[in-house]
């Protein structure tokens, strides 16, 4: 295997993204896409054609845990999946990975010089915008980060592109407040009255009686 890679280039961005799973979830998230990116290049696109067995021995994990990981990182826009016929491919999201630069092995060690062929193709900045800071305040907590994200403009969670997930299912929630907001509800008495009346209805003898009121000619209500 080609060992040229200096580093591996993982931003602080990808680990603060990944504060919504738990401790321990968390954890394997990561050392599942540690294993994705022992084969995912700059120069092949960040795609690497993997089973679940490659990343088991790179790992130690089970395969349920590998599976569980890779839908996790899947829904959090970090690494998308592609099935193929004899396993998947799977692309790491460059926004949460700095440009990296491959050097010979005896190299590693060595600071290179400046050349024009090693500049940056990816320049990524950091901006944490409102929904970011929700994402990270309220870590750990998914109900109250729907809860906030729910609250900020619908322009602004449909732009987002690193917490897609999240701003999808705050969409969701944000559109049934509005629901919610707009419904005509019917006031309890009419509808304990409209049950009433169709149970009085329903009564085989109260039919019966109404008929014979009707047939003899007597108004119940004129006597009261």
């Amino acid at each position: 295997m080609n060992t040229s890679r200096g580093f591996l280039h993982i931003t602080y961005k990808l680990y603060h993204h990944l504060d919504i799973i738990d401790g321990e979830r968390k954890s394997h998230c990561l050392n599942v896409l540690l294993s994705v990116m022992k084969y995912a290049w700059k120069k092949n696109g960040y795609k690497a054609d993997l089973r679940h067995e490659t990343i088991h021995k790179d790992t130690g994990l089970c395969r349920t845990t590998i599976k569980s990981c890779l839908e996790t990182l899947n829904k959090l826009n970090i690494v998308k999946s592609i099935r193929g016929r004899s396993g998947k491919t799977y692309i790491v999201n460059e926004v949460f990975l700095k440009a990296e630069k491959t050097y010979e092995p005896t190299q590693i060690a060595v600071k290179p010089t400046q050349d024009s062929r090693f500049t940056a193709t990816l320049e990524e900045t950091i901006s944490i915008n409102n929904i970011g800071k929700i994402v990270k305040s309220f870590a750990g907590d998914t109900e109250k980060i729907l809860d906030e994200l729910s609250k900020l403009p619908l322009d602004e969670l449909k732009a987002e592109t690193v917490n897609v997930y999240l701003c999808k299912q705050a969409i969701q929630r944000k559109e049934d407040k509005e629901r919610e907001s707009k419904a005509t509800y019917v006031n309890a008495d009419k509808i304990l009255s409209a049950l009433s009346k169709i149970k009085k209805q329903a009564n085989p003898r109260y039919r019966e009686k109404v008929e014979y009121n009707k047939r003899n000619g007597i108004k119940p209500w004129e006597n009261k």
